[in-house]
């Protein structure tokens, strides 16, 4: 998974979200469609205001342009999915680490050295509560259409995403891949981020027009290697599904293999920021499929297992 492989042209719906309540029946067969054969998809008209997705972009840099000492001051801790890193990510597929820095915040582990101080960046902490909440909003209306269609009730992932509990653990996460203007030949040959799949149920991704690279594979050619550009189109929020709702789906619902590329040397070449936000549901969920296909197993088991099967360890 680690290769180039070869790029096609592939079409990646954009579904509107407009008039949700009274279109919710419509919505959810657009999104079961694409969520069954892409796996990839963006939606448009989804309630975030620009101005919060442009306020949530500007803190982000922010924070990435602290210096190094201040932002190490916010460390990821041993164990935990929170804080600061830097290059820190080394992928199965590649080996190597992603050309990135990132900074994660789950709620009810946020401690006050993981905050950067209202001094140091004045509004930082509320503008990405808030952002937090927008997604997390979002994340239920798109879980919803998919709990219907599964046979769930319409709250069902709602409830199992749920914000009061002290073991909610899905995630926002800022992203920084670093600039590529005065790089060496030999660094395009790495990745900002190798192939993966996402362990979360559905993960929406916030990117800005020109910062381009993502690139998806439908698991249908994953022997093929075939892989598409997801193009950062303004006002979409781009959102593809994770392993742990494809199990909860008893593998209906396709997690897609995604990547982000190097520029080449004729395109964009400085820094790309992206917000990805992760629903990732409580520890103390219950996750089996209404098929029964495979066993029942906790959201922290299933998350645990699968990052031992990636990386030999446990968070």
């Amino acid at each position: 998974m680690g290769g180039q492989g070869t790029c096609i042209a592939r079409n990646i719906p954009q579904i509107d979200l407009s008039d949700y309540d009274r279109r919710k029946s419509v919505i959810a067969d657009a999104l079961w469609e694409a969520a069954t054969q892409v796996g990839f998809f963006q939606v448009i008209n989804h309630g975030i205001d620009a101005a919060d997705v442009d306020a949530a972009f500007a803190a982000a840099e922010g924070f990435f342009d602290l210096p190094m000492d201040q932002k190490a001051r916010h460390a990821r801790h041993p164990g935990s999915n929170v804080g600061w890193e830097y290059r820190a990510q080394v992928r199965p597929s590649t080996g190597t680490p992603d050309n990135k820095e990132s900074y994660q915040i789950t709620l009810p582990r946020m401690g006050e050295d993981i905050w950067p101080a209202e001094t140091t960046l004045p509004g930082f902490q509320a503008r990405m509560r808030r952002f937090e909440r927008q997604n997390w909003v979002l994340g239920m209306k798109i879980l919803s259409c998919f709990a219907i269609r599964l046979g769930f009730d319409a709250d069902f992932f709602t409830r199992n995403h749920d914000p009061a509990s002290t073991g909610y653990q899905s995630t926002l996460r800022l992203i920084h891949y670093m600039s590529m203007e005065n790089a060496r030949d030999a660094d395009f040959e790495f990745w900002r981020a190798g192939a993966h799949s996402d362990f979360d149920c559905l993960t929406l991704l916030h990117q800005r027009p020109g910062q381009g690279g993502l690139q998806v594979c439908p698991g249908k050619d994953v022997d093929i290697l075939a892989w598409t550009d997801v193009p950062p189109v303004a006002g979409a929020v781009t959102c593809n599904i994770g392993d742990m709702l494809m199990r909860w789906s008893d593998d209906r619902l396709k997690s897609t293999l995604h990547r982000v590329r190097m520029p080449r040397r004729d395109e964009y070449l400085g820094p790309r920021l992206s917000l990805p936000f992760f629903c990732q549901a409580n520890r103390d969920a219950i996750i089996q499929g209404p098929r029964k296909k495979y066993a029942p197993i906790t959201a922290r088991d299933y998350l645990d297992e699968r990052i031992r099967a990636n990386y030999g360890g446990r968070t």
